[in-house]
């Protein structure tokens, strides 16, 4: 009798185990997907039909791996069909604002000025999405934290990102250029140069330089590191939504981790040092990293301990200055030297303003504002590759977005290249001057901080190459943006480099 009455115990919590799993399985993948899918249709939006066999995710994946394998010929910068085939399809089927389905999340595409201003301006409202699959693994600091805490930080990071602070970066820069160009100067005479991976370098040690100062030399093994961890995003990325995936052990994040233990303990061990320094009245760093420790430190006098950042907090937020400052500028870098290589004309243009500015003479802060042609070029190689090509949020609650109800569990895709390249918008007969169609830095209270950080280090690295190289794109050059957390060059970037002799200069 005992035993009978607890299999029926045991039995009846396998039943209530199994049905209740069961039901949450039907909720997840089926009941809350079509009530959402319902929500929007009854608003007039359009969009494919949510199936559970996950058919635009399987479209989207399947697309994205056929677009790669053949190179843009002729070559053009029309590359949406080429790095978003299903999106370029789903928006000219459905229209700009529509939605498509990542597994069983409906995503709705919004490429209306005012709807994106609501987003980036209500940021209490309308939060980033964190992906369980990498968490903090990458991305960290100001990039993915929300509310007060992203406050707090903005406001004690802001020191170190001030335009007067910016002088150091053009030193900075110049060092660093300085000795890419004589690796340049080597390797030409052997034939062509693929400047992909030495710009890449170029812009972490940059970063590394402004940002650390004296300690250098201790960090700049970061670099690798993190190029290393970007590959390894965009593969997780790519298989993040199969069914389980994130719960079972797998290379690809234990890698991620290894990495991300790494870094932080090298992070760990040059912040301590350095608020210990400053603490005790040492030298007067005035790099990224020491400007933070010193505003960190009077707003915690000022405000108390709770208002001021821990070193957990300060060793993501140089995780995240140092991935961020190290990519965008190295892919903003690349496609510039991409264009002015295929435009020759607007080489020359660049080239005769910067000699006319500079002559041979290094670059200088001030004398940086004067490059208007410059400017132009950057801002247009901002435009047609931006960086961060797309953007996501999602709510807690129903919202009102533009005249539509937003329920939580949708995620919103501002798709920032698609902008970019709209040619409604930006139409050789009606170039847009609404502001917010340009986006490379995003818009709103959470804009890059590193936005003139960037340009600042463009410009200087431009301005050298200009000044010693004139540049053309190698017959094996083939042109395949392909899309990784930014815009990456698929077969790298073969150029053919002339070195450009004193007497040759304006």
């Amino acid at each position: 009798m005992e035993l009978s009455s607890a299999y029926s115990v045991v039995l009846s919590l396998v039943l209530i185990t199994f049905f209740t799993c069961a039901w949450k399985l039907l909720c997840m993948f089926w009941l809350k997907p079509k009530k959402l899918e319902r929500c929007l249709r009854r608003q007039g939006i359009n969009g494919t039909t949510y199936r559970l066999s996950f058919q635009d995710l399987r479209d989207i994946m399947r697309m994205a791996k056929q677009a790669p394998s053949q190179p843009i010929t002729p070559f053009s910068s029309d590359i949406v069909p080429h790095l978003f085939p299903s999106y370029h399809l789903f928006i000219k089927k459905y229209g700009k604002l529509c939605f498509t389905w990542f597994g069983p999340t409906p995503v709705l595409n919004i490429m209306d000025s005012d709807m994106f201003k609501e987003i980036y301006s209500r940021i209490n409202e309308f939060e980033k999405p964190r992906p369980k699959a990498i968490r903090d693994l990458l991305i960290s600091g100001l990039l993915n934290i929300e509310g007060e805490k992203w406050a707090k930080h903005r406001k004690i990071i802001n020191p170190a990102f001030h335009y007067g602070k910016l002088k150091d970066v053009v030193t900075a820069t110049c060092s660093s250029c300085e000795e890419m160009i004589r690796g340049w100067e080597k390797q030409r005479l052997a034939g062509e140069v693929d400047v992909w991976p030495h710009l890449q370098h170029l812009t972490g040690d940059v970063i590394y330089r402004a940002a650390f100062g004296g300690t250098y030399n201790k960090v700049k093994s970061i670099i690798h590191l993190q190029q290393e961890q970007i590959g390894l995003t965009h593969k997780i990325l790519q298989i993040a939504n199969i069914l389980g995936w994130c719960l079972l052990p797998n290379k690809l994040r234990k890698r991620m981790k290894e990495i991300d233990h790494k870094v932080k303990g090298l992070l760990e061990e040059v912040v301590t040092k350095r608020e210990k320094a400053i603490k005790e009245g040492g030298a007067d760093y005035n790099d990224l990293l020491g400007l933070l420790l010193k505003s960190n430190m009077k707003e915690i006098q000022e405000s108390g301990h709770q208002n001021g950042m821990s070193i957990e907090d300060v060793i993501q937020e140089c995780k995240a200055f140092s991935f961020a400052g190290q990519e965008t500028t190295a892919v903003l870098l690349t496609w510039t030297l991409i264009l002015l290589s295929k435009y020759q004309n607007w080489q020359h243009r660049a080239r005769e303003e910067i000699l006319q500015v500079f002559g041979n003479n290094k670059p200088d802060f001030d004398g940086l504002s004067r490059l208007k042609i410059v400017s132009m070029i950057l801002n247009e190689v901002l435009r047609l590759y931006p960086p961060g090509f797309m953007t996501m949020r999602t709510v807690h609650k129903t919202t009102k977005l533009g005249n539509i109800q937003v329920p939580p569990g949708v995620v919103l895709l501002v798709p920032m290249i698609l902008i970019h390249h709209d040619l409604e918008i930006w139409g050789v007969s009606k170039a847009t001057q609404n502001k917010l169609y340009f986006l490379p830095f995003g818009w709103g209270p959470r804009n890059c901080i590193g936005q003139n950080f960037s340009l600042v280090e463009a410009k200087v690295a431009l301005t050298l190459t200009l000044q010693n190289f004139s540049m053309q794109l190698s017959p094996s050059y083939k042109h395949a943006p392909i899309p990784m957390l930014t815009i990456h060059p698929q077969y790298g970037v073969p150029l053919i480099l002339t070195r450009i002799e004193s007497s040759d200069r304006i």
